[in-house]
């Protein structure tokens, strides 16, 4: 071999697939078929649950003291939602090409750099491997091979992989742009005719000048993805919704995008598994598709380093795609009630609006507030783990004698609390893999940081053997 594990595509989803692996302590490599990393944000914010995995893993601080990135509010179809309450850390504006920046900084001090053109043009496994043919002639074989080359995946489509759903029909700008006047922290703003902007602040430049993420569309702006914005067309669309209350100072990214709804039948493909857009494709509001894709890195790259390292239950790597084709799909489920409740496609009809209005006097009520911050903040995802109360979704960060849950597992083990140690014999059984700590609650948290047994005592070694196989 010449690695445990490829990784194609050095996007979020594929940055954070080979630090899990390398923090799982296997051999890894990043191929990307780009000569230098883009200089394209197509996204611009991390929700809570982000937030906390990369505090998880100690990268959370150096993180956020790499740059400018203001704390929001975030958003459901337009209306603004208050995460305040939402633990631990609220969501924030960070720019995809600034997270991509830190993470390869971060990965090349661990020695891992990406091998830029890396085009894929072939892919053949067996039993026990996976070869990538590149268009240089680079010939990788590999003990197994995670896609995360994005929504037009040269791996999924090697694979032959089913990819139902929606096509795009519709387009609307996004853009990176520096404006003169009225600027809110979140505004959605629609005109009489539809046109509607929103405005989402991304911190400042070098310079200290204040970049903003624009979105606009409306009727009569959807044409095809390839036809060049001009400023002349976003200044227009300026006009149109703020009259001359806000300009244009200076445009510096600029695309089209669709509202296509899509989504792999499976996730899992023998040895090569689709992260990221390879996994899913919609709308990118609220920036769900990146946060979504670095989800599905979080919960795969442990799974792999135990298949690696020989300690994996028979159906581990399975429960990747059992449990994140779920989260997907409620993604792509949410983001196409957004796309409704927004009116994206301007098109003012009067069904459309009347149900717009109801929901914009639901969304005001507190419990309906709290359950699409919850949505948005990546909070409610709950993986199919037998259990009650805590178990399935993530660990709180408790106090756990002089430290809290989530520093303990930046080492990328398994915890098991026992704060009255009486699992001293099953915590040495599995003392290989699990880490025994005598303090905080009963509970045991896997290495992506969701619980996996908080119940019944008789509960505890069935969940061992299922997450972390025989005792070693």
């Amino acid at each position: 071999m010449d690695t445990d594990v490829l990784v194609v595509g050095a996007g979020p989803a594929g940055l954070m697939t080979a630090n899990e692996l390398q923090v799982a302590g296997v051999s890894v490599v990043l191929a990307d078929k780009l000569p230098r990393r883009s200089e394209l944000s197509r996204a611009g914010g991390v929700q809570s649950r982000t937030l906390e995995a990369f505090d998880q893993r100690g990268l959370l601080e150096p993180l956020l003291a790499s740059g400018d990135f203001p704390i929001g509010s975030g958003h459901f179809a337009g209306v603004p939602l208050e995460l305040a309450n939402i633990r631990p850390r609220e969501w924030r504006y960070l720019p995809q090409v600034d997270l991509e920046a830190f993470f390869e900084d971060h990965l090349a001090a661990q020695g891992i750099h990406a091998r830029r053109d890396h085009e894929l043009v072939d892919l053949a496994q067996d039993v026990e491997s996976v070869t990538a043919t590149f268009a240089n002639g680079t010939t990788i074989r590999s003990r197994y091979l995670v896609a995360a080359d994005g929504a037009h995946s040269k791996v999924r489509h090697l694979l032959g992989a089913e990819f139902p759903g929606r096509l795009g029909t519709a387009t609307v700008i996004a853009a990176d742009v520096s404006l003169g006047g009225i600027e809110r922290e979140l505004s959605h703003t629609w005109s009489e005719d539809g046109t509607w902007i929103a405005l989402f602040p991304l911190g400042t430049d070098a310079a200290g000048q204040p970049i903003t993420r624009l979105v606009l569309g409306g009727p009569g702006r959807s044409v095809p993805r390839d036809v060049p914005i001009t400023e002349d067309e976003i200044r227009e669309g300026l006009r149109i919704v703020f009259d001359d209350r806000v300009e244009l100072l200076e445009l510096r990214y600029s695309r089209r995008i669709t509202n296509a709804a899509r989504q792999a039948a499976q996730y899992r493909h023998g040895r090569v598994f689709l992260a990221g857009d390879a996994a899913h494709v919609h709308l990118p509001l609220g920036a769900q598709g990146m946060n979504t894709g670095i989800g599905d890195a979080f919960n795969l790259g442990w799974k792999l380093g135990a298949a690696v390292h020989g300690w994996a239950p028979a159906d581990l790597l399975d429960s990747y795609h059992a449990e994140r084709h779920p989260v997907g799909a409620g993604v792509l489920r949410n983001v196409q009630a957004q796309s409704l409740y927004m009116d994206w496609q301007g098109t003012r009809d009067p069904d459309v609006l009347a149900g717009q209005a109801i929901f914009r006097e639901l969304a005001q009520l507190p419990a309906v507030q709290r359950h699409l911050a919850d949505l948005m903040s990546g909070m409610v995802i709950r993986y199919p783990i037998p259990g009650d109360g805590l178990v399935g979704l993530p660990a709180p960060d408790l106090p756990v004698g002089s430290s809290r849950l989530h520093a303990m597992l930046r080492p990328g083990r398994a915890i098991l609390l026992d704060p009255d140690d009486q699992y001293a014999k099953l915590g040495d059984l599995w003392s290989a893999t699990v880490s025994r700590v005598t303090a905080g609650r009963p509970m045991l948290v896997r290495p992506d940081g969701y619980v996996c047994w908080a119940g019944s005592p008789d509960e505890l070694e069935p969940a061992l053997t299922r997450w972390f196989g025989e005792p070693r």
